[in-house]
């Protein structure tokens, strides 16, 4: 696939995601998802994260707030790494939690904040 979009959804992606999720992600990608993998590149990332009227910082926030609202825990925890990569601090993700349990319910929140902790975990496994 080329264009625009997806070129800039690629080089947003890899930013945001890190280069060696992105290319392990495309480079498992065979004929049943490999155009999913396309889309999602070149809408999610390059249409969506392509616009600047947000930073990636805000966007992160929203949407670690969407995807705990929506229990997708994987994207959840994918994104959460993306966040601190985009500038986002522990604190503001914990004010962002909050926002998701009030608005979402104490539930989501709750595992919101489960596996937000996995993650902080997580990292600080590997970098000790």
């Amino acid at each position: 696939m080329s264009g625009d979009a997806f070129e800039i959804g690629l080089r947003i992606r890899k930013e945001v995601l890190g280069a060696a999720y992105v290319e392990r992600s495309l480079n498992a990608a065979d004929d049943f998802n490999r155009e999913f993998q396309e889309l999602v590149t070149e809408y999610c990332w390059g249409k969506g994260w392509g616009r600047t009227a947000l930073s990636k910082r805000d966007k992160s926030l929203l949407n670690l707030v969407m995807l705990g609202a929506l229990n997708r825990s994987q994207e959840f925890k994918l994104h959460l790494k993306g966040a601190l990569t985009n500038g986002c601090s522990r604190e503001e993700i914990k004010d962002a939690l909050f926002q998701l349990a009030i608005y979402a319910g104490v539930p989501a929140g709750v595992e919101a904040f489960r596996l937000a902790r996995e993650v902080f975990s997580e990292i600080e496994k590997e970098t000790a």
